[in-house]
């Protein structure tokens, strides 16, 4: 699958940084083939400029910035996108929302109604969302007390009205901050297991979409 890993640290020393190497090896291991992005290290400006949203609603508005282009031409080729980061204020670090506010734009990431309804999405090569994030709160906060207000933005409020067809596959680090080497190795081998299966789903797919074509081929030859 065509992936792109997208991470947002700014220290390069990080459980991020580490889980993000490991990613990267896994990712492409599985045979994918993976764009990366360090929004930290491309020192992406998160800000969404005047003109930018004055563009919103200007369908025939082209980027100017050509490193923006380019990342709007990486979104809409990605059929495995991978985002590492870390829970901060039980939200995404700020360079990381300014990627989606900057890059999944209207014209990219989606359409608007012309009766101001629901948003139409363009994502349609996307096919798997894999989120790794950290966090310094216990699993029993995360999930009974705050309910996991990340996953269900990123899920609901994001890849649903973009990307209906791509699955959501959640992966959170809990206590981050005092979290043994085994757990983290742990971790580590769960993100290569699901990595490697959805390759073999895809490849299993592609198989079976290629005897499904060879048939209809043969069907067509043996008519009268």
């Amino acid at each position: 699958m065509k992936a792109l890993l997208v991470t947002s640290h700014p220290v390069g020393e990080s459980l991020s940084r580490h889980l993000t190497v490991q990613t990267l090896i896994a990712t492409g291991a599985a045979g994918n083939d993976v764009d990366f992005l360090d929004l930290h290290t491309e020192d992406f400006d998160p800000r969404l400029s005047e003109d930018e949203r004055r563009a919103y609603y200007d369908p025939q508005a082209e980027i100017e910035d050509e490193n923006l282009a380019q990342m709007t031409e990486q979104l809409r080729q990605t059929e495995l996108l991978i985002l590492i980061f870390p829970t901060w204020w039980s939200g995404f670090p700020a360079i990381l929302k300014g990627w989606f506010d900057r890059v999944w734009r209207p014209g990219i990431a989606f359409d608007h109604s012309p009766d101001g309804g629901r948003l139409i999405p363009r994502l349609d090569n996307l096919k798997h969302v894999i989120a790794i994030t950290s966090t310094g709160s216990p699993m029993w906060i995360d999930r009974l007390v705050m309910r996991q207000p990340l996953r269900r933005v990123l899920h609901r409020a994001i890849i649903a009205p973009c990307a209906p067809k791509a699955r959501l596959h959640w992966m959170v680090l809990h206590q981050a901050e005092t979290v043994p080497a085994a757990r983290v190795d742990g971790f580590v081998t769960r993100i290569r297991d699901l990595v490697d299966r959805l390759a073999q789903e895809e490849k299993e797919l592609a198989q079976k979409e290629k005897e499904k074509e060879l048939a209809q081929q043969q069907k067509e030859k043996g008519a009268p």
